[in-house]
């Protein structure tokens, strides 16, 4: 692990976000003159202010209920944005990040990459510090009901989360080991066990939020999401071109995926060595959604209705903690 200070990824969030302010203005300014009337156009005033559409009021019964599924999303990201900030960093999230309601876990494991490919790297970084973010967010629209994070098993050796899931799926045998911290393909097979969940746990929250401040909030993580799903799987793919293993055990991951979510056959792979599958979705372009059950079918590894496991070896933090009866 590296000796970094600890608020190596809290300057490097700050350094981010102050770059995306510059091109937002850069980019404004320079667009500002030729769309200024259009724009106003698009808003339907004289005056350039958009008539607001009213708000369905949200009952409060409704509002703690989002709170609970932003609360569910919250220990999935606890769970990306340590992986991703060890692995580029070398260093787990500051404890500031992590305290709230409920048991306050450890993290088990964790271990900075030795990238061998630049680009690689360079998406590992940006990765994590989007997820990081994604943690900071989250913790600030929950407000006080942001619940703590919980013990997390992210290690990389014969005890850890990811070498039961490897095993469980094929990609190493009943006694292997699989590290994700051991190389590029590595890390890139670990995310791409994680960032495909992400997806579908967001697309399956959309219709069950009611709070629009809420579904704001899900919307704007579930792009981001999609677009780290999509370069992970792209990087993967371009690299099995060379290295057909990798698109075995890709495959192999997403058949696992679907043994514990359920009977019905969602989950799909990167391709094959002719056909290229990128973004995973149904006959009509659209991704497929996993209920917040299967989703911890897949992070507690586990088919049965359970409260802990995998990579949450003590359950999450919040109402929703009990994965599906997935048969």
């Amino acid at each position: 692990m590296t000796d970094l200070p600890t608020d190596t990824v809290l300057d490097a969030i700050a350094a981010r976000r102050a770059e995306r302010r510059n091109f937002l203005r850069y980019a404004g300014g320079a667009a500002a003159s030729a769309g200024t009337l259009s724009l106003l156009a698009a808003c339907g005033g004289d005056n350039g202010t958009a008539t607001p559409t009213p708000t369905p009021s949200a009952t409060a019964t409704s509002i703690a209920a989002d709170g609970d599924v932003l609360n569910f999303a919250l220990n999935l990201e606890y769970l990306e944005a340590q992986f991703y900030s060890f692995a580029a960093f070398g260093q787990a999230l500051a404890a500031g990040l992590t305290t709230g309601v409920g048991t306050a876990g450890t993290v088990t494991g964790g271990a900075q990459v030795p990238f061998s490919d630049p680009l690689v790297a360079q998406y590992a970084r940006e990765i994590a510090l989007d997820e990081a973010q994604h943690v900071t967010f989250l913790r600030t629209v929950l407000g006080s009901a942001a619940v703590a994070m919980p013990a997390i098993n992210i290690a990389g050796d014969a005890t850890g989360a990811f070498t039961a899931a490897a095993r469980a799926a094929g990609v190493v045998g009943p006694s292997g080991t699989f590290n994700p911290y051991a190389d590029d393909v590595s890390f890139l097979l670990g995310a791409y066990l994680f960032e495909d969940v992400g997806v579908s746990a967001y697309k399956g929250a959309a219709p069950v939020l009611g709070n629009k401040t809420y579904i704001e909030a899900a919307a704007g993580i579930l792009a981001a999401e999609s677009y780290h799903a999509g370069l992970i799987r792209s990087v993967l793919y371009r690299k099995g071109i060379d290295a057909n293993t990798i698109l075995t055990n890709a495959r192999l991951i997403s058949d696992a995926r679907d043994t514990l979510d359920g009977g019905t056959d969602i989950d799909q792979g990167i391709g094959d060595a002719t056909t290229a599958n990128i973004v995973p979705t149904d006959t009509n372009g659209i991704v497929y959604s996993r209920s917040t059950g299967q989703v911890l079918n897949v992070v507690y590894l586990n088919k049965a209705a359970v409260g802990s496991g995998g990579f949450f070896p003590s359950g999450i933090n919040g109402n929703i903690r009990t994965s599906a009866a997935s048969g």
